[in-house]
């Protein structure tokens, strides 16, 4: 029977023998790796505005209905409004009345501005007139003047009125002020619209569609990879198959405390009108993980209940070194550990591989 001591020498003969076949190596690697995220979006009108009346009166025409294409400048619709047309009428009248009476006025004060005239080329030859007549002619011209600049005055006055009323007749034409579709119409002729009125709501409301705004909530963790001017590209399930792209405008700098993300804004250019305010693409967001990244094959990850691992190789000895998961790139995965791109783990890990054991390695091909 053998002893004891022979059955340790056997045993680590054994063990030695059960290791001492090759294992192949692989080196594990590091290199900048990009990641794609498909984050939700909303596109949205690159400006949306609704069209108020400025000025109180009856819808008398509208030239454009939901979906029409208009110009910056374009005009969409007519009101009417009786009473400033009579307030206007009315300013014009006084305006005409101020013109008669500075009319008078300065005949008037011509009329005096001669007479003192005469009497003071008379007043030279001795005796000819009173001394008295000379200063009550004089007294008459600064009379006449006062009149005049009362006149002025008026006409100033009654000018301003029909010029602020002839501005509030131009309220009653609505405009667009940029180019765009119209997406709503809420009048017809016969409304009364208007600041005074009691439907005081928009009539028309207009989206410029020819460029667009691209919405992407960035989670928390990607907004350091944020790049103003980058190219981003999106897919519609309208238009199955096809690619879009955006370009980074405009970022919120602000998280959303519910989401824990932040709004970034592309500009999208829409020059044929594809794609309208309203859809919802897929964009395939560029995500940047750590700078260099360790990578390593997923079959070199060991998973037990108790650790994570892979087994490194040194000086012909297996060491284990607890690693972290992280996303798979390519056929690689990340880990997270006390790894370097100089060093060499198992390319086929299991536990039976024991820590600190010795091994025969090769390299992988």
């Amino acid at each position: 029977m053998p002893s004891k001591c022979s059955l340790l020498i056997l045993g680590a003969f054994v063990s030695n023998l059960a290791f001492s076949q090759p294992v192949e190596v692989v080196p594990v690697r590091s290199q900048a790796v990009e990641r794609t995220l498909l984050l939700p979006g909303e596109i949205l009108p690159y400006q949306r505005v609704a069209l108020h009346a400025r000025a109180s009166g009856y819808v008398e025409r509208v030239l454009v209905d939901r979906g029409s294409v208009v110009r910056q400048g374009q005009l969409l619709a007519s009101l009417t409004a009786p009473e400033l047309e009579a307030q206007t009428a009315e300013a014009e009248s006084r305006a005409q009345s101020a013109e008669s009476a500075r009319a008078e006025a300065e005949a008037r004060l011509a009329a005096a501005q001669a007479t003192y005239e005469r009497l003071k080329a008379a007043s030279a030859t001795p005796g000819a007139i009173a001394g008295n007549e000379l200063i009550q002619s004089e007294q008459v011209v600064e009379a006449a003047r006062a009149p005049m600049h009362a006149s002025e005055s008026a006409i100033r006055a009654a000018q301003a009125s029909v010029k602020a009323m002839k501005q509030s007749e131009a309220y009653l034409n609505v405009t667009a002020p940029f180019s765009g579709v119209i997406t709503e119409r809420y009048v017809h002729p016969g409304a009364l619209v208007g600041p005074g009125s009691r439907s005081a709501g928009p009539l028309l409301q207009l989206e410029e569609v020819s460029r667009l705004r691209l919405v992407v909530a960035v989670p928390e963790t990607e907004v350091s990879g944020v790049r103003h001017g980058n190219r981003v590209e999106f897919r519609l399930p309208a238009y199955p198959g096809r690619t879009f792209t955006g370009t980074v405008a405009r970022v919120d700098r602000s998280l959303d405390p519910k989401t824990r993300t932040m709004a970034v804004e592309l500009d999208v250019a829409n020059p044929r009108n594809e794609l309208s305010p309203g859809m919802y693409p897929e964009v395939a967001w560029p995500a940047r993980g750590p700078a260099q990244p360790l990578l390593v094959p997923p079959s070199a990850v060991v998973t037990t209940t108790e650790r994570t691992f892979v087994i490194r190789v040194r000086d012909g000895l297996a060491q284990w070194v607890d690693v972290r998961k992280g996303a798979l790139t390519g056929e690689m995965l990340q880990v997270l550990g006390s790894l370097s791109p100089q060093d060499v783990v198992v390319r086929r890990a299991t536990d039976e591989i024991r820590e600190g054991s010795r091994l025969q390695v090769r390299r992988a091909q």
